[in-house]
């Protein structure tokens, strides 16, 4: 069924889906649409007896529970305006999110309201937890009121924490939202017989839009992992809900199948051998892939991957095994979906083909067909909050949208993203050279846990993050002689990375990165912070 607004999406589905279960926290208590309504309307009822009025902003910072859809769409069904806000961000970005988007009233969870200044706190109309809907503060005691939102009006704030800058915020209208709905239907239908895991932070538009609103649409129980999607985490839950569906970023899959596949490949001398024909290549990683599927529950019809790039020999592994998972590619701007392939008919390093009723363009395009992606669809942000300029920047007057991402199309429609405009490197004689695809070799090497490109005085440099456990494994006697030994595993990274890639993405240098790369909630590292010299850097 079509919905105009989310406020419509909410009334249906509490009326007509009242006895059905619709979230629950894993291990813990069941929310059924009934029980959903009846909050939403107690946070509804909060929130006006604070002064507050349609148009009104509501900030939500909280771990995910199934309070956090309860207080989003209660919010937007009242006609006021949800901040979603991600639990990463640090206590003066909090402070200037909330301070940005002119909340009136917030709603948070325990640990993370101790990330709060007392001087935002203050300012507040009303301050609600979201464990169990109790008032933590408020200073304001008036009569608000709720209204019935139009499609065309805003719906939601999402301020990103992007790769390239500092946050913006994207405001998204109840149309733009109810259109990804209908996309992601067209793309991949789910029904009320499926079971969503949800892992990752509701807070991020990848996974509110398709991993929240979408199930509670179709009537789909969705289950809630509070913690870190760990493995002493993820697996029990896994065993226990075995999920039709769920959703993952690339680093999940990817830690999955260099830390138990690859590893253990590795680790034996026949299996290493074996590993390396074809033949015996596809059929060892069928084996893994059918211990994977029983690992993941043996239910799993749609594992969606999206947020950032996956690595190659990953996704190969991914088809070669036979695991039903489906890709995609999307922006916070376009809440979020642009292209996608759904289970059987994904490619290898393609995020399928352009969603139903988006339209697509490359501008720029260079002798090999690579061009900026620029799109138009009616899931397109209005803009960005209290920031003119940089919407002019983004959006031209008839409505085409420029993602600042390089990609390629081919014949049969399919998408292949090469990298973030910003990011990419003009080589001295003009070449266009992607970090990604550098980092994602880097990546591959089993003593590199992560990696950043950059270009320094005209060099490639490759920022690496080792894996000391696997140092001290390989060498014993690292201790001892630990500069020269470096020395000599940066020269083996450095030769085994230039081999797999062309002469142009050759890296001239390896430099040890001390400290975890600071990155976005999908694990993409913010490569803003990363692009000064490091001298300038470190000052």
């Amino acid at each position: 069924m079509t919905f105009r607004t989310l406020s419509e999406l909410f009334h249906y589905n509490v009326e007509h889906r009242a006895d059905s279960i619709c979230s629950e926290m894993f291990g813990g208590e069941q929310v059924s649409y009934r029980e959903f309504g009846r909050r939403a309307e107690k946070i509804q009822t909060m929130l006006v007896g604070a002064g507050l009025k349609p148009g009104d902003k509501v900030a939500l910072l909280s771990s995910n529970m199934p309070n956090w859809s309860v207080c989003y769409l209660a919010t937007v069904a009242a006609g006021m305006v949800i901040v979603p806000i991600l639990p990463d961000f640090s206590s003066s970005e909090l402070e200037m999110i909330i301070k940005h988007s002119e909340a009136k009233a917030l709603m948070v969870s325990d640990k993370l309201f101790s990330k709060l200044p007392k001087e935002t706190v203050s300012s507040l109309n009303i301050v609600i937890r979201t464990k169990n809907l109790g008032v933590i503060f408020q200073p304001v005691h008036e009569q608000g009121q709720t209204g019935t939102p139009a499609p065309e009006d805003l719906a939601v704030i999402i301020y990103t924490s992007g790769t390239t800058s500092k946050p913006k915020g994207v405001m998204l209208s109840h149309r733009n939202l109810c259109a990804q709905l209908d996309m992601c239907y067209s793309l991949f239908p789910i029904n009320p017989s499926d079971v969503m895991l949800s892992v990752l932070p509701l807070s991020h538009t990848y996974e509110c839009s398709i991993g929240m609103l979408y199930p509670f649409r179709e009537g789909v129980r969705v289950v809630y992992l509070d913690r870190p999607p760990t493995a002493s985490t993820l697996m029990p839950a896994l065993q226990q809900v075995r999920p039709t569906a769920m959703l993952i970023v690339p680093l999940i899959i990817e830690k999955i199948y260099k830390n138990q596949v690859a590893a253990r490949f590795n680790a034996s001398p026949i299996l290493r051998v074996l590993y390396r024909w074809r033949f015996t290549h596809i059929l060892l990683n069928r084996m893994a892939g059918k211990k994977l599927n029983r690992l993941f529950g043996g239910r799993l019809r749609f594992l969606g991957i999206g947020g950032a790039r996956l690595d190659m020999q990953t996704e190969q592994f991914l088809i070669e095994a036979r695991i039903k998972y489906a890709i995609g590619y999307g922006l916070t701007e376009t809440a979020p979906l642009i292209a996608g392939a759904i289970p059987g008919k994904v490619r290898l390093q393609s995020t399928g083909p352009v969603l139903e009723g988006i339209q697509v363009r490359l501008e720029g395009v260079n002798q090999d067909g690579e061009g900026e992606i620029v799109v138009k669809s009616p899931s397109t942000m209005i803009g960005y909050y209290k920031n003119p300029e940089a919407t002019r920047e983004a959006l031209t007057e008839d409505g085409w949208f420029h993602t600042k991402d390089v990609g390629k199309l081919d014949p049969d429609g399919y998408l292949y993203i090469k990298s973030r405009l910003n990011s990419m490197i003009v080589g001295p004689s003009g070449e266009n050279i992607y970090p990604e695809e550098i980092e994602s070799v880097l990546n591959r090497h089993v003593l590199i846990t992560d990696s950043l490109v950059t270009q320094q005085g005209g060099r490639l440099v490759a920022r690496v993050r080792f894996n000391r456990d696997e140092l001290e494994k390989r060498y014993n006697d690292l201790k001892d002689n630990w500069s020269a030994k470096m020395e000599e595993i940066k020269k083996e990274v450095m030769t085994y990375v230039n081999s797999k890639v062309s002469r142009f993405s050759h890296i001239s240098s390896v430099e040890e990165e001390k400290e975890d790369f600071k990155k976005t909630p999908t694990h993409k590292i913010k490569r803003f912070l990363y692009n000064s010299d490091r001298k300038k850097r470190d000052k």
